[in-house]
């Protein structure tokens, strides 16, 4: 069986695939098709692009209803569901609190108490009409901002996933940035593509998110998983075994950590992952991951943990009862510098 790797740069983060078959050309074309697919969607999704479809509903959905294409409209209706179902912790109208923490330049401040309480105004996906008849979106609040960066990696990675699919590749992992991986199939000689969360670091301000990576287990010898492995080895130290190995199988998991862009105020250190319905840090958890069918919704829902914390859980599986998930909390004194909860996920620490 053959092995084809590809990546590109898209979304401000590196895109890596790798796939399996009996024909290299056909696995090549598939997969330079999902990776333009990627690009599609991140020119029709960016907050920054000038003269995608979210740019332009930002500048005229709070004067007249606005139609999009209707692939844009069906994601505000599943951001919309993802709302009612997180009870308001994934929210993509958080653009003016994005703006207003400074998160949206080169360096992050604490805003005043009244230009928190302005943006704070200019948040809620109850102040989005959509109309599905017309496939119009319009903002009920001058000043809203939609920012599809905790939804849009995702679901740009499960529009690449389908094109595989329908191209008839059944062994396939993509991932963006190793925060959400999408699988088909497995891997040869495997009953599942086996994937590792990182340990959570041990300073949240001067470390990166921790990623989501393929993991260091026997059963992926395959040098050709090291490529989508970053910083992974074949056989890593002990300080950078994995958190948990999750196996995938036309699944998606993706991990968020709230401290992937920071600053710190105040001896605190407030990280780039904002509680819409605070308008504060989301504070609740150092990382979340959630395996889902969905990797449009396990992006919304890993993000949404960050604020909703352990409890957050049991809420999401009240209408996913299949989804899995873990949430990464500060200690509670002693010698652990953080505990771990997990439904259907087994945590090696």
């Amino acid at each position: 069986m053959i092995a084809v790797t590809l990546a590109r740069r898209a979304m401000a983060t590196r895109f890596e695939l790798v796939l399996y078959g009996d024909h290299a050309p056909s696995l090549q074309a598939a997969g330079e098709e999902a990776l333009d697919e990627i690009e599609r969607c991140d020119a029709q999704f960016s907050l920054y692009r000038a003269g995608s479809a979210v740019a332009d509903l930002n500048a005229r959905a709070h004067r007249r209803p606005v139609r999009v294409d209707p692939r844009l409209f069906h994601l505000l209706q599943t951001a919309r569901q993802l709302h009612a179902d997180t009870a308001g912790a994934f929210d993509v109208t958080v653009g003016p609190l994005v703006r207003c923490w400074g998160f949206m330049g080169p360096r992050g401040a604490p805003p005043s108490p009244a230009a928190l309480a302005e943006a704070r105004d200019r948040v809620g996906m109850q102040w989005v009409a959509l109309d599905p008849d017309r496939c119009t979106v319009r903002f009920l609040r001058e000043g809203m901002m939609l920012d599809l960066g905790a939804i849009g990696k995702g679901h740009a990675i499960e529009q690449a996933v389908q094109l595989l699919a329908d191209a008839g590749i059944t062994r396939a992992l993509l991932h963006g940035g190793t925060s959400t991986i999408a699988t088909l199939g497995a891997p040869p000689d495997a009953d599942a593509w086996h994937v590792g969360i990182a340990l959570p670091p041990p300073s949240p301000a001067s470390a990166p998110p921790p990623p989501a990576a393929p993991a260091p287990a026997p059963a992926l010898r395959n040098p050709v998983l090291r490529v989508c492995t970053g910083a992974w080895a074949a056989q890593p130290p002990a300080d950078q075994a994995p958190l948990a190995v999750v196996p995938l199988r036309d699944a998606s998991l993706s991990v968020s950590a709230a401290h992937g862009k920071s600053f710190e105020a105040g001896g605190q250190t407030c990280g780039h992952v904002l509680d819409p319905r605070t308008g504060h840090p989301a504070a609740a958890a150092h990382l979340a991951a959630v395996v889902w069918s969905s990797a449009t919704e396990s992006d919304a829902l890993s993000t949404a943990l960050l604020a909703l914390g352990v409890g957050g859980l049991d809420l999401l599986r009240q209408r996913r009862r299949a989804l899995k998930g873990l949430v990464v909390q500060p200690g509670a004194g002693g010698p652990a510098p953080f505990r771990v909860e997990a439904r259907g996920i087994d945590v090696r620490v």
